[in-house]
């Protein structure tokens, strides 16, 4: 595709993934107003927000000097060409605060200076249990439920920074 962008085939089963989530993390009235949001700014009704449609939304509000390499800026925020899906999923990790996966892995990379992929879970908990914004024992725990780690008490945290980023797998 055009743009620097990926084809459904090379981006869509990580774009679904990480979509999937979205739907759950809204009320159906949340999502309602998001898709009449949505309309009002897919300016040209081909299911899609473009560069154009958002040049023609800033116009309907009154602004008219938004420069083109702006509003491709806009677009290319998006991890695939902006359909409902992908609209919702952007506005989840927006409102919810959810930081990159690529940002949550540096994080991590803090705490293993061995950079071996993995971190203690007994040094993790007494971290979160003991710095700045504390975790309870019960949130510790079920973080652990989610995370993987392994019979020596590793915790993988580029595989949990996936599960926080995208979701876990389905059964």
């Amino acid at each position: 595709m055009a743009g620097g962008r990926k084809s459904k085939k090379e981006g869509g089963k990580k774009a679904q993934k990480s979509t999937s989530n979205a739907f759950s993390m809204f009320d159906q009235n949340k999502i309602q107003e998001f898709k009449e949001a949505f309309s009002i700014m897919d300016q040209n009704r081909d299911g899609f927000i473009n560069k154009i449609d958002l040049k023609d939304t800033y116009a309907a509000l009154g602004i008219r000097d938004v420069s083109m390499d702006k509003l491709e800026a806009m677009v290319l925020e998006a991890p695939s060409a902006i359909n409902f899906t992908v609209f919702l999923n952007m506005m989840a990790d927006k409102l919810h605060g959810t930081d990159s996966e690529d940002v949550i892995v540096q994080a991590f990379k803090l705490l293993d200076p061995e950079q071996k992929g993995v971190i203690h879970k007994d040094y993790l908990s007494q971290l979160l249990m003991t710095q700045v914004d504390k975790f309870s024992k019960e949130e510790v725990e079920q973080m652990f439920e989610i995370a993987p780690i392994d019979v020596a008490g590793n915790l993988d945290y580029k595989a949990l920074c996936y599960v926080i980023t995208h979701g876990q797998e389905e059964e």
